[in-house]
Order: C-alpha cells, then sequence, then structure tokens
C-alpha cells in the first residue's frame, strides 16, 4: 500500500500559502512542496492531497492518505463532495481542486487517516515544515484560479 502523508500551510488566510506531501512505498521515499503567493489553508490542504495522488504513475493502486484535514476527509468520506457535483458546486469553494481530486482519485483506491495535527506525528510534521517553509520561498507561484476568483469577488464589491 502506497501511504502519502499531506498538510497545507497558509499565512493569513487568504495569505501566502504552501503544501507539504511524503509519499513512501517500502524503501521508495519522495517530498513535494510547493508555495503560493496568495490562497487559503483550504485549498493548500486539498492541493496536497491532489499533488500526492498525481504523482502514482499506475492505476488502480492501494493508497492510504493521512491528513489533519477534516475538510478534506470530511468532503470524501461522509460523500459531501460527490452531493456538491450534482449541484454544479453551487455556493461551493475550491470546485477546480475538488474536480482535479475526483479526476485523480477515481483512478486508484483511497482510503483516509486522519492525523491530530502537531502532535508529534513525524510524517504530518515534516509536511507541515515543508508546507510552511514552501510559502516562504521566493518567488511564489499564482494560485490563478483563486486569485481569479478573489479579483471577481472584489471587483462585484465595487
Amino acid at each position: 500500500m502506497i501511504h502519502i502523508y499531506t498538510d497545507g500551510a497558509c499565512s493569513g488566510n487568504p495569505g501566502p500559502g504552501g503544501y507539504g506531501v511524503i509519499l513512501k512505498l517500502g524503501t521508495h521515499y519522495k517530498e513535494i512542496t510547493e508555495g503560493f503567493r496568495l490562497t487559503t489553508n483550504n485549498r493548500m490542504e486539498l492541493m496536497a492531497v491532489c499533488k500526492g495522488l498525481e504523482a502514482i504513475k499506475a492505476p488502480n493502486q492501494k493508497v492510504m492518505v493521512f491528513s489533519d484535514s477534516k475538510y478534506v476527509i470530511d468532503s470524501v468520506e461522509k460523500k459531501w463532495v460527490f452531493g456538491w457535483v450534482k449541484k454544479g458546486f453551487s455556493g461551493k469553494k475550491n470546485k477546480d481542486l475538488w474536480l482535479r481530486f475526483l479526476n485523480v482519485y477515481k483512478t486508484q483506491e483511497v482510503t483516509f487517516t486522519w492525523v491530530k495535527g502537531h502532535n508529534g506525528h513525524i510524517e504530518n510534521e515534516r509536511c507541515d515544515e515543508l508546507a510552511v517553509a514552501a510559502g516562504k520561498i521566493k518567488p511564489l507561484a499564482i494560485d490563478v484560479v483563486f486569485e481569479t476568483e478573489q479579483n471577481n469577488a472584489h471587483k462585484k464589491v465595487l
């Protein structure tokens, strides 16, 4: 079974942020991380899961995702996201990332395990370090969908 450990971080919400991912299979170990100049914590938590799953080359693998994000885990485990799809994500945030997640999720046999954040879990702590550091490394990537939505929302207010 492939183990994926994930975490997202954001300095301000929204603000600069990043994600950290660890993939483990037997003796194989890989870290993935990236930072964005303007994003949210929930986007980074979900992006981490997407990036972890997308890193798996072969389909139909048994995958256990470890996350401290109730947002991500509950949305999948309680099947909320599938209802959001049926309703066209009306009133829901992060549609782009949820669709990205669902696209890769359907190619694997994925289960989730919640871990308490900042509680000494070695891989979760490492993912947190990666996520926090990624949000500070310049230049930061642009979360195009989020920034576009933020700009459009701002224009509506004006």
